[in-house]
C-alpha cells in the first residue's frame, strides 16, 4: 500500500502552502518593524513649550524648549513639562507599533517573543 501525504517523500501540498505563509509573514513583520523603526514621534506639553521627539527605536531625538518656559527660579515645572512630553511621545510611539503589530498577531498580546512588538 502506498503512504499518503507523509513528511519522508516530501511536504504535503497544505503543509508546504503553510511554510510558504508563515515565511511571507515573517519578512511582512520583519519590514513592518523596520519601517516602525524608522518612524519619529512628537509630543508637546504645556501648551507647545516644550517638544519632544522619539524614534521607532525608543531613543529621544529632539528636544525643543521655548525660551519663556526657563525660569531657574522654576526648574521643577521645566523638569515636568520634559517628562511629560517624553512620556507622551513614547506611549504614541508604543501604540503605533502594537497597532501596526497586532495586524500580524490578531491582537494577541505577547506574540513578539520579547522583539519590541
Amino acid at each position: 500500500m502506498a503512504r499518503r501525504g507523509g513528511f519522508p517523500g516530501g511536504m504535503p501540498g497544505n503543509m508546504n502552502n503553510l511554510m510558504k505563509q508563515a515565511q511571507k509573514m515573517q519578512k511582512q513583520m520583519a519590514e513592518t518593524q523596520q519601517a516602525l523603526e524608522e518612524k519619529t514621534y512628537e509630543a508637546s506639553a504645556g501648551g507647545g513649550v516644550v517638544s519632544v521627539t522619539v524614534s521607532g527605536k525608543r531613543e529621544v531625538t529632539a528636544v525643543k524648549i521655548a525660551e519663556e518656559v526657563v525660569d531657574p527660579d522654576d526648574i521643577e515645572m521645566l523638569e515636568d513639562l520634559i517628562m511629560a512630553a517624553t512620556n507622551e511621545a513614547l506611549r504614541a510611539m508604543e501604540t503605533d507599533s502594537q497597532n501596526q503589530m497586532a495586524k500580524f498577531t490578531g491582537g494577541l498580546g505577547g506574540l513578539g517573543g520579547g522583539l519590541g512588538f
